[in-house]
């Protein structure tokens, strides 16, 4: 009898960590459309793009990448776009944290403001930064042809995403885990770093891989704005149409390759951020 208690609570345990398939016909053909679909709108382009890089042979690829106003363009993109990311990290967490957690006149207002980056088409978005930030500007800041408008008009098309990602998990965090903390002498800085953070910390991690993803590649908002000057304002998506417009889709899938192994990159680092900072909490 002794022997084989734990011989069956190995086995049971075994069986409990063991993966179970639970696909049934039809879920199993639901995950077919699903692969289907997200290849046709996804997989399939991104191969496409590869291979047109591909297609003008390493050399092309490498005398693309390192031309002067090429490696400028890519540089200014993702700096500005690093920039706008870690900005929409700490601002994006302050105002989802007030929209949750603070009761004022003018909330639902704010909330639904939140969502116009989302709403304009992105030209629109141009045409409203430019006036009010451009020659005439009611505001008297004129940042128009400046590296500054590419951070403005980055800034302005990335704010959602940070905050939509963390209010609804701020919305479902229970506030007895911060009271306990409390009660245990905590003070509301080590409450909110060993309590709330670690469980906001995945939610901020995919906002700001979705905020840079969508900073690196934004072309409307910021084309009246920062006009597109060489070695100064412009931008790896400016870049890329010229190279199309000149017939030369080698170059344009080069710089699109190298921009979406950029991105890839930073979304991975951003996951293994996200998951060394739960694990510490």
């Amino acid at each position: 009898m002794t022997t084989a208690t734990p011989l069956v609570e190995r086995s049971a345990t075994s069986r409990r960590r063991s993966p179970r398939n639970t696909l049934t016909r039809s879920s199993g053909l639901g995950l077919g459309i699903a692969v289907l679909w997200f290849s046709l709108l996804v997989l399939i382009p991104l191969c496409a793009v590869v291979v047109t890089a591909a297609e003008g042979g390493p050399q092309t690829f490498w005398n693309t990448i390192t031309n002067d106003q090429t490696w400028a363009a890519i540089r200014l993109t993702v700096l500005m776009a690093a920039a706008v990311t870690v900005v929409n990290a700490i601002m994006g967490t302050l105002i989802a944290w007030v929209l949750v957690r603070d009761r004022f006149w003018g909330r639902g207002v704010l909330d639904v403001l939140i969502d116009i980056p989302f709403a304009l088409p992105t030209i629109v978005a141009g045409l409203v930064l430019l006036s009010l930030y451009g020659t005439d500007s009611p505001l008297g800041i004129d940042v128009a042809n400046q590296p500054s408008s590419v951070f403005l008009a980055y800034l302005f098309v990335t704010l959602p995403f940070v905050v939509r990602t963390v209010q609804p998990v701020l919305e479902e965090l229970e506030g007895d885990v911060e009271e306990a903390a409390a009660s245990l002498g905590a003070s509301r800085l080590t409450t909110f770093r060993r309590v709330i953070l670690p469980s906001l910390t995945p939610a901020i991690a995919a906002g700001a891989a979705l905020s840079f993803a969508r900073g690196v590649s934004e072309y409307g908002a910021l084309v009246l704005l920062s006009g597109n000057l060489p070695f100064h304002t412009e931008v790896t998506s400016v870049r890329i149409l010229g190279n199309i417009e000149n017939n030369n889709l080698a170059a344009a899938g080069s710089v699109a390759t190298l921009l979406l192994l950029i991105s890839l990159t930073v979304i991975v680092l951003l996951d293994v951020l996200q998951r060394r900072v739960a694990r510490r909490g």
